[in-house]
């Protein structure tokens, strides 16, 4: 049985590791990797690669940056020939980006059996691009593999068969899982000169938070009351980056007492910063399941989440604005140790990606 494995975005590298190291342990599975080059910077691509301990690409598509339309026409064009000359038995896909999207709609419509990992999340939002691509795929493919109950939900809602669901686990968390102890022997808090569990993490990289002058300045803002309880770690995303100089606010993000500004990190060195974080200030989606897992406080910038379980059973909270004064009230009471401590959600146990590949083997092998 040929398969090929799909990456697009960071979140999809971490996604499809654990998978690929199952069905390489399986004499009858070919497991082949296209990487659509959504994500083009190297720190956000190659030193994912590198360190997931994923083999170079079989196939790299190079379609780089662009509008949606763009990066999904390129993308549904380049993945044809593919199919064409290697007449996969399974196409893979995992997440919501929108390689996602574009490479279900092309393998659907060649006629081969195509699958999707982390399927059934719903936001509820769809001014989210994530949503239109989460609900695409899901309506389209022959098996949907779902890492929290709410995805049951969600897809009985949508009349998708029974036997086309499968509750697996969180591929996400096989690989925390399979990377934790490698991860703190990262020396990054020595560099920065910080110890365990005395800093605050942040990121940011919506559009919604940081493509307009008023929300950069809330988030400035929110840093500076930050800073003035603990450290604060940023590595800042192209995109905050090029907007906050855009608007003229880089200087003043820069002199920030307390602040640590960092590029993209590689996934073992910001793994390592989660693991040994007081708390994490985000508005990442898969940033949510890995603070659950890890039993780190989240304060989440979003209206809502694609992923529940992380607020009804994990330590996330959900702020629906760059409220500034409700995140001050938040970090105050981590502070003072009145947070929410969570559980593990059923199933994120390491070995969600074994199930899959066992799952696959029987249906299709």
């Amino acid at each position: 049985m040929k398969i090929i494995n799909v990456v697009g975005a960071r979140p999809n590298f971490i996604k499809i590791a654990p998978i690929h190291r199952a069905l390489n342990k399986i004499d009858s599975v070919e497991s082949l990797i296209v990487h659509t080059g959504q994500h083009y910077d190297e720190r956000m691509s190659d030193i994912f690669f590198n360190q997931l301990e994923l083999p170079k690409p079989d196939f790299y598509l190079g379609i780089g940056g662009g509008s949606h339309t763009h990066q999904k026409a390129n993308v549904m064009l380049a993945f044809e020939k593919i199919c064409n000359s290697e007449k996969p038995d399974v196409v893979l896909v995992v997440g919501d980006v929108n390689a996602t999207a574009a490479c279900s709609i092309t393998a659907i419509k060649m006629g081969i059996r195509t699958v999707h990992v982390e399927a059934g999340l719903r936001s509820g939002d769809r001014d989210m691009p994530e949503e239109i691509n989460r609900i695409i795929t899901d309506a389209i493919c022959d098996d949907l593999f779902i890492t929290e109950h709410s995805g049951l939900i969600n897809l009985a809602k949508e009349g998708v068969p029974d036997s086309k669901v499968h509750f697996v686990g969180n591929v996400m968390i096989d690989s925390l899982v399979y990377f934790r102890k490698k991860a703190s022997y990262d020396g990054i808090l020595n560099t920065l000169g910080l110890k365990p569990k005395k800093y605050i993490l942040m990121t940011m990289h919506r559009p919604s938070n940081v493509d307009n002058v008023d929300s950069l300045n809330k988030i400035l803002q929110i840093i500076r009351n930050a800073c003035a309880h603990n450290n604060v770690v940023f590595p800042v995303h192209p995109r905050t980056e090029n907007n906050l100089k855009k608007f003229n606010l880089w200087d003043k993000l820069s002199t920030i007492n307390g602040l640590h500004i960092m590029g993209p990190q590689g996934y073992l060195q910001f793994l390592n910063l989660m693991d040994n974080a007081l708390m994490i200030i985000t508005d990442s989606g898969g940033i949510q399941e890995e603070t659950t897992y890890l039993q780190v406080p989240c304060i989440t910038f979003r209206s809502s989440t694609e992923r529940p379980i992380t607020v009804e059973l994990g330590t996330n909270v959900l702020i629906s604005e760059l409220d500034v004064k409700e995140v001050d009230l938040q970090v105050q009471s981590i502070l003072n140790g009145e947070h929410k401590t969570g559980v593990i959600p059923p199933l994120w146990d390491g070995d969600a990606a074994t199930r899959i590949a066992k799952i696959l083997v029987k249906k299709y092998n």
